[in-house]
């Protein structure tokens, strides 16, 4: 070690590390449902790399920032008596990490192209800067220390992160409760469950994933007992790990291990969780022992966190779950991606239920924020056909109701909402952040709004306080085969295939990535952002001449048009230099009317890479 004193070299440590964290995460989900609930953990196993820590930080309120942003409380870090910056570590961008809500970065060396920017230090400080964030919004005194529950995916980067996590939390003197492998919804729910012998509620909680990113990505979540944390804040949190990451001293690196140790526990909050699943489908059969007795329900985990629906959700509460596959966690995803808008996943898990004969097949995305469904026959429940079944199930709940989607939802679902089911269709922008938050907003304002859910998978339901979780979106529909069963409909997934019964759905949809060239001369040097605010604002005046075409009359992101018996939508990209076309027809004829109508528009600006849609056009 003392070769390496003062020097980075986390791709060396990390790319030894992999395979003992694979074994790491799979040892501990064959042990957690015999694991006691609490345990005392001794913290950093395996000997982590000394400069990745902090020493015992406190907080600190910094008049201002050095590299420039005024009054903002911050994690300082405080490390006499050596006190010089630590001069090796890498430059890092920590903006550029913002994802939406979300930080995303590439924590495993060796895809070309695609340099590590979340190694072990940067962790560190947006653990320290996240604590220095929440210490502020708890307003506390200093009369209790405040709890930080974290927990991850099966990623192979996980375990290193985890580590990393801890000692910023710990070491800005908040207590840590180390969940392992939980998932997402779990984590929220973390801040909300009231039991000591868990150690919750906790203040707040961090989730470690990238979703369905490629194996060498990771990434952070961050919840409170409001929820999720907003755009603004994940930008506020950067930018206090930037400036805590600039003063990070060896002195400080080199102790924090032993600093931390103390504060750091361990928690199988998963048994929380499962056992409250289990119990809302027990209550929505008549409290019944076992409601999907007979059932054969087979799950997806795609190798992600979600192995665990199948033993311990679905199995207590009687289904045969033989057929279930790929519940081990494996970081390198061997098998499909875990992603429900994934064609391999989505074939993967209707094979099994064919092959199985199964009466239902569930599958998650890595972190199970996000699910689908197969009948028995088949039929998949994702997209449009998963809104429409849990706008059914909501509708029949809370008749009128209005549902809250994302922007790319077909015009064949709104038929149905309200036409069919009677509520009302409240499409909005993409993102599950900005689709959750408007619900919330309607109902401030009066409008009646239970259910939030987007194209991608992503469902939060207001009785779930609003929290996407694709697990309790399953138990919605398990509530609905037990409730059948219990009141004598005993024609298995059927009745989920009635509920959607007359929606129309399009012979046609595809979605085609129109992407900006931020070199070209076309931009005369300003953002692909307002490039493509341009490209947007001409279309709308392009369409506006044709009387073939309609726009809704109120739209909330991007541009769309219905004619032709389908429609189309251009939209900016959320967070890239990318106009994603989404197109929906009744005929192929129809949707390539379509797709010319957008490229006689958007010629006229040649930083747009339009060559996506010129092929299909021309085929």
């Amino acid at each position: 070690m003392a070769a390496m004193s003062g020097k980075v070299v986390h791709n060396v440590f990390v790319s030894q590390c992999y395979q003992q964290n694979r074994q790491f995460v799979s040892t501990q989900y064959q042990r957690d449902c015999c694991a006691p609930h609490v345990r005392t953990l001794l913290p950093f196993q395996g000997g982590k790399l000394a400069w990745t820590g902090i020493s015992s930080m406190q907080l600190r309120t910094l008049s201002k920032h050095r590299s420039g942003f005024v009054n903002r409380g911050t994690v300082h870090c405080n490390a006499a008596p050596t006190t010089s910056a630590v001069p090796s570590l890498d430059k890092v961008d920590f903006l550029k990490l913002q994802n939406g809500s979300d930080i995303r970065g590439v924590a495993v060396p060796g895809v070309e192209g695609e340099p590590v920017n979340l190694a072990e230090p940067v962790a560190v400080a947006i653990a320290a800067a996240f604590a220095g964030w929440l210490v502020e919004k708890k307003k506390a005194d200093g009369s209790r220390r405040l709890r930080v529950s974290i927990g991850h995916d099966s990623r192979i980067s996980a375990q290193v992160l985890q580590d990393a996590i801890s000692r910023g939390i710990a070491g800005a003197g908040l207590d840590v409760v180390q969940y392992g492998l939980a998932s997402t919804p779990a984590m929220f729910n973390s801040a909300l469950t009231e039991d000591d012998e868990f150690l919750c509620p906790v203040d707040g909680s961090i989730m470690i994933t990238a979703s369905h990113l490629p194996y060498n990505r990771n990434g952070f979540k961050f919840f409170t007992n409001a929820g999720g944390l907003g755009k603004a804040d994940i930008k506020d949190i950067l930018e206090r790990a930037a400036d805590i990451y600039n003063n990070f001293t060896e002195n400080g690196l080199m102790n924090s291990k032993e600093k931390a140790s103390a504060s750091i526990r361990r928690v199988d909050y998963m048994t929380i969780y499962t056992s409250d699943l289990v119990k809302a489908v027990r209550k929505a059969a008549g409290n019944i022992e076992k409601p999907l007795e007979g059932f054969h329900v087979v799950v997806d985990a795609g190798n992600g966190a979600g192995g665990f629906f199948a033993a311990k959700v679905l199995e207590p509460l009687g289904a045969v779950t033989t057929g279930s596959q790929f519940l081990e966690p494996d970081g390198l995803f061997p098998n499909h991606i875990p992603n429900p808008e994934d064609k391999t996943a989505m074939k993967a898990i209707t094979q099994a239920v064919l092959d199985n004969k199964a009466d239902l097949g569930i599958i998650f995305d890595t972190d199970v924020d996000r699910s689908a469904a197969v009948d028995s026959t088949g039929r998949e429940f994702n997209r449009n056909r998963l809104i429409a079944l849990m706008s059914a199930i909501v509708l029949e709940e809370h008749p009128g109701t209005t549902i809250v989607t994302d922007s790319v939802t077909s015009d064949g679902l709104t038929t149905f909402i309200e036409k069919k089911l009677g509520g009302k269709h409240h499409r909005f922008k993409r993102g599950y952040k900005n689709v959750i938050d408007e619900a919330i907003r309607l109902n401030s304002i009066g409008e009646e709004s239970h259910l939030a859910i987007e194209t991608s998978g992503h469902g939060a339901l207001k009785e779930n306080h609003w929290l996407d979780d694709g697990a309790y979106l399953m138990v919605k529909i398990l509530n609905k085969l037990a409730s059948a069963r219990a009141s004598g409909m005993d024609g298995g997934s059927k009745v989920l295939t009635d509920l959607v019964q007359g929606l129309q759905e399009p012979a046609v949809a595809v979605e085609l990535r129109l992407k900006i060239n931020q070199n070209h001369p076309d931009l005369k040097g300003g953002s692909f952002r307002d490039y493509g605010e341009a490209v947007l604002k001409h279309l709308e005046n392009f369409i506006e001449s044709d009387p073939k075409l309609q726009k809704p009359p109120v739209n909330h992101e991007g541009v769309r048009v219905s004619g032709f018996g389908g429609w189309f939508l251009l939209r900016l990209s959320l967070h890239d230099p990318v106009l994603p076309l989404n197109i929906e027809a009744p005929s192929h004829d129809d949707a390539v009317t379509l797709g010319l109508l957008v490229l006689a528009a958007v010629k006229e600006f040649p930083g747009l890479d339009t060559s996506a849609l010129d092929k299909f056009v021309q085929v």
